[in-house]
């Protein structure tokens, strides 16, 4: 029986403890964060309110598809978003991020409905309630 060193074992499992946080979340650097950019006219497809990330899908006037990332549920329920807060049909201006590689999408900032309302992301409490929509 061949025996394992307590320091290999020390540090296999130091590795081991490093390697679980680095794979529960993933990077933005897909998106050109910090560079928000306008959206008119788009008309919403589907909202999925799923974790890790909630997802937006979306048509623009011409018909071409979107799809936009957005944070957690648990983060946007702070900020007045709810699971009903986009419905298909819905027709919005928004904001996002776009994807570096200039397909077409990014990562969701702020939803803008024709009543004047808004919802953010980050920070600033949109003028809807959680339990709106």
């Amino acid at each position: 029986m061949t025996k394992i060193s307590p320091r290999f074992a020390l540090a296999a499992a130091a590795l081991a403890a490093l390697a679980i946080p680095a794979a529960a979340h993933h990077s933005t650097a897909m998106f050109e964060w910090g560079k928000a950019k306008p959206l008119e006219n788009m008309t919403v497809q589907r909202w999925e309110w799923t974790n890790p990330h909630t997802f937006l899908y979306a048509t623009d006037a011409e018909g071409n598809k979107w799809a936009f990332e957005g944070m957690s549920p648990n983060h946007l329920v702070r900020y007045g978003w709810s699971k009903r807060s986009l419905k298909p049909g819905d027709k919005i201006d928004m904001t996002y991020y776009p994807l570096r590689d200039g397909r077409r999408g990014g990562f969701d900032v702020t939803v803008h409905f024709s009543d004047g309302s808004s919802l953010n992301q980050f920070g600033e409490a949109g003028s809807r309630t959680a339990n709106a929509n």
